[in-house]
């Protein structure tokens, strides 16, 4: 049985790998050029913390407007983001392919995320999956102090009020992200709003139309995931 650590330079993925990081056999991350560059230092960072190495897996596509104009798609309700699929899964599929029926893998799905781990173990039941921050009652705010303990800078994308370290200009993202990315990102944002009028298709929906019209005010934001520490840095450090 080969373990497998799936890390995606967030919080919870990097310290649910560090739980169980003496049962690993490989640590794989998949990089997409939209992530922040901070990304790939906090991948080193870890690196150092695991006494392990992290794979870098990448699709020839490379970045999230590549993946989204070669298919002429970019995301719906029932079939999902087309870059996830194509920059993520169709990367990690001839790997899980080689090893059916002998792959584990480790997911960072935090213990709010109960519903969310079943469907995804419903989805790939030719392999077992393991969720140590599940098992261990583990929450994502915790997981930050977790780091913070361990003497670890979480990535930036957090620091600048971002609840997770996907892309910048994630099409998964609503109305109020993408408020926040007109701000601090305006470059992206100008090219998401391009690339969703190129294509026919926009990101938020027909419901609530186009980036280049969206109302500055709409939307909501949440909250960031603070850090400050409390009785899980004393318990938990690692």
């Amino acid at each position: 049985m080969i373990t497998v650590g799936y890390f995606s330079t967030g919080a919870s993925s990097a310290v649910a790998i560090k739980l169980v990081i003496d049962q690993l056999d490989r640590i794989m991350y998949t990089h997409i050029e939209d992530q922040h560059p901070d990304g790939l230092r906090f991948l080193r960072d870890c690196e150092k913390w695991y006494g392990k190495p992290v794979e870098i897996w990448q699709s020839p596509y490379k970045d999230v407007e590549t993946a989204c104009r070669y298919n002429k798609f970019i995301r719906s309700p029932k079939t999902g983001a087309v870059c996830t699929r194509v920059l993520k899964r169709t990367v990690r599929k001839q790997f899980e392919y080689e090893n059916e029926g002998n792959l584990r893998i480790v997911w960072g799905l935090d213990c709010d995320e109960q519903e969310r781990a079943e469907g995804l173990a419903s989805r790939m039941p030719n392999h077992e999956h393991w969720f140590p921050l599940i098992e261990q009652g583990i929450t994502k705010e915790a997981a930050h102090q977790i780091l913070k303990a361990s003497g670890i800078k979480r990535p930036a994308m957090y620091d600048l009020g971002y609840n997770n370290n996907n892309c910048i200009g994630c099409v998964k993202g609503g109305m109020g992200y993408f408020n926040h990315i007109r701000v601090d990102f305006p470059e992206v944002f100008a090219a998401r709003a391009k690339m969703e009028r190129d294509i026919g298709f926009p990101i938020l929906g027909n419901r609530y139309g186009w980036l280049d019209e969206l109302d500055p005010e709409r939307g909501r934001h949440t909250p960031p995931v603070v850090e400050d520490c409390g009785i899980m840095c004393e318990l938990m450090a690692i």
